[in-house]
């Protein structure tokens, strides 16, 4: 077993909470690991059906007889949270219950009803690069950006363009029927592929919803699916109260480049290198490891991009306090002067912004280079350099 990053302030929230929320997306490990971390504890999986019925047609006797558990897929059977809420009001020992789901907004939306301040809450994505770098080459980014960081794939040697296939078949057929009813699971999908030719770029529900042959209002609510499952991430624009001229709509990513991949129809790793969308599943690799580097610490994203009216974008916000570090992302294995360009003239433009980090590039090289004003790293060094800065 690969061990994962976030199991340290797992244990340190399960000695401090009487209940700790792990969401994450279907198969990014969050069954293997609360097993691991907690061996001793009963496990019960609320997608088993008698299990489940037994939960929805009897939630106290269900939880008199697992009342120090771990809970697995409690989207499943929402209501139990607010059958936990008297049982750990009456008794706070800290790590009573681990609950997951897989679904982010429904599990949370009835946390904040029945468990507020009850629960520690903690998100779980596929591997990071710093989880497998000593299973595999991770210099080897078109590999990494077609195989993505899906555990199976690793733990069991399936083939991605197998294993995510077979991913989306589930998510759709069984995710999807249970969060809304669509009549066309063949338009969904295609909605699917459509957002996947729009990695890293502003989101423009109007153009989607026209492409997909849908109504604004089915194209949002599909993004919102797309979002509470753990499918696309939205990067959010950084404000400020320097200038009104700032684009407002976020831009699209995937919170695995594999998945990407697979949607814009790459079937190998060399087919990611003449791809012409190759830069933007870069950025979309580097964007999400920055957010795991996040979430395995346990913080809350804290990521935003930059762009203004008059074209200047910088590529990724990290904001560290009352202090940012601007970012920008480039796939190009050779470093460029054009690399800093956008960088110089943001820096310029916000001259009394504190940055005592000064910035930095990620790029498709291999490695480290430290010039003047700028940190220069590698895609397989993202949390080294994260670790420095925090």
């Amino acid at each position: 077993m690969i061990k994962r990053d976030i199991e340290n302030i797992l244990l340190k929230l399960a000695n401090q909470y009487p209940v700790v929320t792990i969401t994450g997306p279907r198969q990014s490990g969050k069954t293997t690991l609360i097993k691991y971390v907690f061996p001793n504890k009963k496990y019960v999986n609320l997608e088993t059906p008698d299990i489940r019925q037994f939960a929805l047609t009897d939630p106290r006797g269900f939880l008199n007889q697992y009342d120090d558990a771990i809970l697995d897929e409690i989207q499943r059977a929402p209501d139990l949270l607010s059958y936990i809420q008297p049982i750990v009001d009456e008794n706070k020992e800290p790590g009573r219950f681990i609950i997951t789901g897989s679904q982010q907004f429904e599990v949370l939306n009835n946390i904040s009803q029945s468990l507020t301040g009850r629960t520690a809450l903690l998100k779980l994505l596929p591997f990071s690069i710093s989880e497998i770098k000593n299973n595999v080459d991770v210099s080897l980014i078109d590999k990494l950006i077609y195989n993505g960081f899906y555990p199976r794939i690793y733990d069991m040697n399936i083939d991605p363009h197998q294993a995510i296939g077979d991913y989306i078949i589930t998510y759709v057929e069984r995710d999807i029927r249970q969060l809304i009813s669509i009549k066309d699971l063949n338009l969904f999908e295609k909605f699917l592929k459509l957002c996947a030719g729009r990695i890293g770029q502003l989101l423009n529900l109007q153009s989607l919803a026209n492409d997909a042959g849908i109504s604004h209002t089915t194209a949002r609510s599909w993004i919102s699916i797309l979002e509470a499952s753990y499918i696309i991430f939205l990067l959010p624009p950084w404000f400020n109260n320097f200038s009104k001229r700032l684009i407002k709509s976020p831009k699209l990513y995937f919170y695995d480049v594999g998945l990407a991949s697979y949607l814009l129809g790459i079937e190998n790793e060399k087919q990611v290198f003449r791809d012409p969308l190759r830069g933007n599943l870069f950025e979309n690799l580097i964007i999400i490891e920055v957010l795991k580097y996040r979430f395995n610490k346990g913080k809350k994203s804290n990521l935003y991009f930059y762009r203004d009216s008059k074209g200047l974008e910088i590529d990724l916000i990290y904001e560290a306090g009352r202090n940012i570090f601007p970012i920008e992302i480039k796939s190009g294995a050779t470093v460029s002067e054009d690399y800093f360009k956008d960088l110089k003239r943001f820096l310029q433009y916000y001259k009394v912004l504190p940055l005592p980090y000064g910035s930095a590039v990620f790029y498709g090289g291999n490695e480290i280079q430290q010039r003047a004003d700028f940190k220069i790293y590698p895609a397989s060094k993202v949390s080294e350099l994260l670790g420095n800065i925090s």
